[in-house]
């Protein structure tokens, strides 16, 4: 996954002229090592692409301060992506920010349920769910909103929560303890508050392997947006399910968020939903697919998700500089 996240920005970066240097997340420190391996091997010239390890504040201000360096690029947390804005902000330089999201899917009454479920859970528990554009906040109308809780449970109980290199496995472990911590804090907030536990029983998820940040795949019913699990980046595998009673309130609460990565409507009504996801403020808007970063469409961000573009045509734009040319025939 990491390598998903670095060549979004560094192939666009290489094919458009500029020098990259790369620094990796302390969690995935290898990444940068082995990508600037292969393109040297590839015939890269020497210099074109550099990394360095760095976890210091301090140290990645200097970087982002020093006048040689065009474009900063962030993949991270909106507190990351601030924190390197205020670090660029004495300094007219481009900053192109991809930060988190709190995805919605909104699922109207006419879809095929367990057509929709299937989709919907492998959507939103992906690898383990640790993805920006994963779905994170599922709303549904009332009208079938039983019949798609007990299709998300037929689901779950055919998924294998454990070992990721066993084939047989559908969800591995969450990439640390702090992420394990966190994501158990939103589930346990929300059931503080009157959410249900819906998730089914299921062997592998009961019983996880004893070694290994595993997080059960949980689904919750009775949710509402004074919960955490609704309003928060959980970056988890957590699938929150809300009945809404039209097209307008589910649009009303897809909205209702600091966050605009991607948003998905399903429905068999496709002119309905190219007129609903006018109104959706997020920067990938989905008829029945989602968690799909397309490589020819502009992948960006609204509100707390970031700013700038990576991917298709206009994701060239932040990794060029325009110039004109203005040239006169001298007088005879």
């Amino acid at each position: 996954y990491p390598y998903l996240i670095l060549v979004n920005s560094l192939i666009p970066a290489i094919l458009s002229g500029n020098t990259v240097i790369i620094k990796p997340s302390p969690q995935t420190p290898t990444i940068a090592e082995r990508v600037s391996q292969f393109f040297t091997e590839a015939g890269l010239p020497q210099g074109v692409l550099q990394y360095f390890h760095c976890g210091s504040p301090t140290t990645m201000e200097a970087i982002v301060r020093d006048p040689k360096i065009a474009l900063v690029c962030f993949t991270g947390s909106v507190a990351g992506g601030l924190a390197v804005q205020k670090a660029a902000a004495d300094r007219i330089v481009s900053v192109g920010l991809e930060l988190g999201g709190k995805d919605p899917a909104y699922i109207r009454a006419d879809v095929d349920v367990d057509w929709a479920a299937e989709e919907i859970v492998d959507g939103a528990i992906f690898n383990s769910g640790q993805s920006c554009c994963s779905l994170e906040r599922i709303y549904v109308d009332e009208k079938i909103h039983d019949q798609f809780v007990e299709a998300v449970q037929k689901v779950l109980k055919g998924y294998k929560l454990g070992d990721p290199f066993d084939k047989g496995t559908h969800v591995g472990p969450v990439i640390s303890t702090r992420s394990k911590e966190a994501i158990e804090a939103h589930i346990k907030d929300a059931l503080d508050q009157g959410a249900q536990d819906a998730t089914p029983e299921n062997e592998s998820f009961s019983n996880p392997p004893s070694k290994g940040n595993f997080v059960k795949p949980t689904l919750l019913t009775n949710v509402n947006h004074s919960m955490r699990v609704m309003m928060e980046e959980t970056f988890g595998p957590v699938i929150p399910v809300m009945k809404v009673k039209s097209d307008d309130e589910a649009v009303r609460l897809m909205n209702d968020s600091e966050f605009g990565l991607t948003a998905s409507v399903w429905t068999k009504d496709t002119a309905k939903a190219a007129e609903l996801i006018e109104s959706i403020e997020a920067g990938t808007v989905f008829v029945n697919r989602c968690d799909y970063p397309s490589p020819d469409l502009a992948w960006t961000g609204y509100k707390n998700s970031g700013k700038g573009q990576t991917l298709g045509r206009f994701g060239f734009e932040q990794f060029v500089k325009s110039k004109s040319f203005h040239i006169k025939d001298y007088p005879k």
